[in-house]
């Protein structure tokens, strides 16, 4: 049910659903939804933002509404708020290991696994349970719930280490363990490094910071449990319909630093991927984190993963379903690569090339091509119509210059090369 509400003082109003509520120093405020947005705007509103039925000459149909779980001052069935939609929430719980997740999904009747875990996931992550964390220089706000132990996840704040990626609630034991870390980089094999990309002229102009010089590790899970559960639990506050938390053994993590100039190296970004995927997915999970975006580490993240999977010698697609913005990041790349592949040929490409040459799976392939008209379906088969002319069109309409991976200055090889 929707709630007309302002996000600022003298805004026009807009659609919102309440939901949850709780008293906050002596009064109500609500935690709302605003419709066709995505989660991460989220936000707690005060009742003055709410706007009364009556004054839309509506009625005053109000249900009180109860909270539980990991909410902070959290009021359960406390009455009602006058002249306001209230859906009643549904309980909340604070983090539990993965194998107490699954292991209670498998009794609900009647409902499949996935189907239950995705019911689970949204009644147990509606409402973001930390604020704010504090990593390195930077103060980041927060998105969306992550499964942090209880202790912890009812801090508004938390303080993050950027090499270890442990969590503290206190300042001073942050502090304190910034000055005693030993290792100031992921637990891993670096396997890329990069001078610093150039600064874009309108930065330098700014007088902003010069660029970093740029470190890619490989992680194991299996090896690096507690980094790769901190990982995956700092992710999720910027992640929204992922689950991997506890279970980091079948994965490997390739981590994207920025290098300062005594040689520590911070996280900025990591993509994970299967040790072993049935479904051939070369990415399982990818993020940059919101202080890092906009430099154009998603992109030379993704270009690194469709690297690893050349040298491979296979082809690969991300996890799919993708969120709107990983589509957006997916095809843009897609596009980039492929409109350049189809210059730099010459002669007849079939989809079968394309693949080899770019470790692109068949099925994006013709999806990209397909959305710049590019390609159509004859006798039974999908062919690629295109001039030199219409290539060089679409990449100025569709590709900007973006971080790339060097091939030159990537040193993984596949285990079997290495024994070899």
């Amino acid at each position: 049910m929707s709630t007309p509400c302002r996000r600022d003082a003298g805004a026009p109003s807009v659609s919102c659903e309440i939901i949850e509520r709780e008293l906050h120093n002596g009064a109500w405020r609500y935690y709302v939804h605003y419709e066709g947005t995505d989660r991460r705007l989220d936000d707690w509103v005060s009742e003055a933002q709410l706007v009364r039925e009556s004054d839309l000459g509506g009625g005053t149909n109000v249900s009180s509404t109860s909270s539980g779980g990991a909410g902070g001052a959290a009021v359960a069935a406390a009455g009602r708020a006058p002249g306001y939609r209230v859906r009643p929430a549904p309980e909340r719980r604070a983090t539990r290991t993965m194998k107490r997740r699954i292991d209670e999904i498998h009794h609900v009747q009647g409902q499949s696994y996935d189907e239950a875990l995705e019911k689970e996931h949204e009644a147990s992550t509606k409402v973001k349970n930390i604020k704010v964390i504090e990593i390195g220089r930077y103060e980041v706000d927060t998105w969306y719930f992550s499964p942090y132990p209880d202790a912890f996840a009812m801090q508004s704040r938390l303080y993050i280490c950027p090499y270890s990626l442990k969590y503290f609630k206190r300042r001073d034991s942050y502090v304190r363990h910034l000055a005693a870390v030993t290792r100031r980089g992921p637990p891993g094999l670096r396997i890329y490094a990069a001078p610093a990309p150039p600064q874009p002229e309108a930065n330098a102009k700014l007088g902003l910071p010069q660029p970093a010089r740029l470190t890619l590790y490989e992680v194991d899970g299996s090896t690096a449990k507690v980094y790769c559960q901190c990982l995956c639990l700092l992710a999720k506050l910027f992640l929204d319909h992922k689950t991997l938390y506890y279970d980091v053994d079948p994965f490997l993590f390739y981590v994207l630093c920025e290098e300062d100039a005594t040689g520590a190296e911070s996280l900025a970004g990591y993509f994970s991927k299967e040790k072993s995927s049935a479904e051939g997915n070369n990415i399982a999970c990818i993020l940059v984190l919101p202080q890092h975006q906009r430099k154009g580490y998603g992109k030379l993240l993704i270009d690194l993963a469709y690297h690893i999977t050349l040298r491979e010698g296979k082809v690969g697609s991300p996890e799919k379903p993708l969120s709107d913005l990983g589509q957006l990041s997916f095809r843009s790349y897609w596009t980039e690569v492929l409109l350049e592949a189809l210059r730099t040929q010459r002669g007849n490409l079939s989809i079968k090339d394309l693949a080899a040459s770019t470790a692109i799976r068949s099925d994006d392939i013709i999806s990209t091509l397909q959305s710049l008209n590019l390609i159509r379906f004859w006798k039974g088969q999908h062919v690629i119509s295109v001039s030199a002319k219409i290539v060089d069109e679409h990449l100025r309409a569709n590709c900007r210059q973006s971080l790339r991976c060097d091939p030159s200055l990537l040193t993984w090889r596949p285990p079997e090369a290495e024994s070899g």
